[in-house]
């Protein structure tokens, strides 16, 4: 009887020694991150006792890669991705132990949160769109992309979930210190992993073009191909309304359910949980075919869990609630992030996908500002409501365009052998 190859259970992704590389190293990295982030915001309202503060934090982590998102897309495009990432993620491990080194001495006030999260968020804005345009330079073969771009999807998002459920049990039990320390650490996986990779050297096609002709190149080849621009501008709603409860979970955890962080800690795992079993559903899916649908019915999964998350007093209705708050975002956010990366043009790659970094990242800094200022005017629970309502409005909006964008989008399927007959 023939024995099968251990490769061969594995994702097709998987089965290519770079990709494993990344996945790997990534993954270790990215919950690190996440991680960081809900040890920030914690020790941020334990400082200021403050929902305000903790929107202003939000916008300075997250504002630069809003403005300069573009111009990490021209460079990503102009010049090694795999040099990028090393450089991003070396400068990324020193701004966690330098807040790491702040926080243990006891000396850390709140302007050093502030710039080391604007530090933070400029690195941020060459690193998403160089990870995200790298990936399928680490397959083998090319049939294995789209299944490349739903694990790094996956990973990227249920990172962006798993990390903070870690990382408030440990807020809770050891101390945010630590969370910044583990996670300056964690850096050192992916450089080792990026380092161990075998890359072939692409082709860059030289440009003469200012830097700003090709950010407005992007700009227009993305916004003027309406499958693009409504997977784009359905992220950016996402983001804005929909993500708002992630500076606002503190509130939830201490005022309304009488609890601190390791309720915290908690919450969000049960929103890890959630995404992980919507990480699982992707990374399993056989085909891209069919996701239009998932992408425009998950913020209606978000925006009942967020509408009932608010209304809830009672913890574990609370834990329920959470878990489809998860499952929403990450369908959304990774369904769409694969759509995206199929069908865009492979020289436009980064300046695309560092228009999903601003729809997707960029975009929560002023929906973190906007939730904390109405949390402290009408209340946290109000704040949510209204988002949850928002998010299922934008989910009926995307549902309707859908039956056109499937038709624009038909031609690409059959160029790449996706499709064949009829789209489904």
């Amino acid at each position: 009887m023939k024995t099968q190859n251990p490769k061969q259970l594995l994702p097709p992704a998987l089965r290519s020694r770079n990709y494993r590389l990344f996945f790997a190293g990534q993954g270790i990295s990215l919950i690190g991150t996440w991680m960081t982030q809900t040890a920030t915001i914690w020790l941020v309202y334990s400082l200021t006792q403050s929902p305000l503060m903790l929107g202003v934090v939000g916008f300075s982590s997250q504002i630069p890669s809003f403005i300069l998102a573009p111009f990490g897309g021209v460079f990503v495009d102009r010049f090694s991705r795999h040099r990028t990432l090393i450089g991003t993620q070396i400068l990324s491990m020193i701004q966690s132990l330098a807040l790491a080194a702040l926080a243990l001495t006891g000396v850390i006030h709140i302007w050093h949160i502030i710039v080391l999260s604007l530090f933070q968020g400029f690195v941020s804005a060459f690193d998403a769109p160089a990870r995200q345009a790298f990936v399928p330079e680490l397959v083998e073969r090319r049939e294995d992309l789209a299944n490349a771009i739903a694990l790094n999807s996956t990973m990227f998002n249920g990172a962006r979930l798993i990390g903070p459920a870690v990382g408030g049990l440990l807020v809770a039990s050891i101390g945010a210190a630590y969370c910044f320390l583990i996670d300056g650490l964690s850096y050192i996986a992916v450089i080792i992993a990026l380092l161990a990779m075998k890359i072939k050297p692409r082709t860059i096609l030289v440009s003469t073009a200012n830097p700003l002709e090709q950010v407005k190149e992007g700009f227009v080849y993305a916004f003027s191909f309406p499958p693009i621009r409504a997977l784009l501008l359905l992220s950016a709603l996402v983001s804005f309304f929909g993500l708002q409860y992630t500076v606002l979970v503190p509130v939830f955890a201490e005022k309304i359910l009488q609890g601190n962080a390791e309720t915290l800690g908690f919450l969000m795992a049960a929103s890890g949980v959630g995404a992980l079993c919507g990480g699982i559903y992707l990374a399993s899916r056989q085909t891209i075919l069919g996701l239009g649908k998932l992408i425009a019915f998950a913020p209606t999964i978000l925006g009942i869990g967020l509408i009932t998350f608010s209304l809830s007093r009672y913890l574990p209705l609370s834990l329920f609630t959470m878990l489809f708050i998860g499952l929403g975002t990450i369908l959304q956010v990774a369904a769409g992030n694969t759509v995206l990366q199929t069908i865009v043009e492979d020289e436009k790659r980064g300046r695309v996908m560092s228009l999903f970094t601003m729809a997707f990242l960029g975009i929560i800094p002023f929906g973190s500002l906007l939730g904390g200022a109405l949390a402290d005017r009408i209340g946290a629970p109000t704040v949510l409501i209204i988002d949850g309502i928002v998010c299922i409005l934008g989910s009926m909006y995307f549902m309707r365009q859908l039956p056109a964008l499937r038709q624009l989008v038909r031609p690409i399927y059959i160029e790449r052998g996706i499709l064949n007959e009829g789209l489904h």
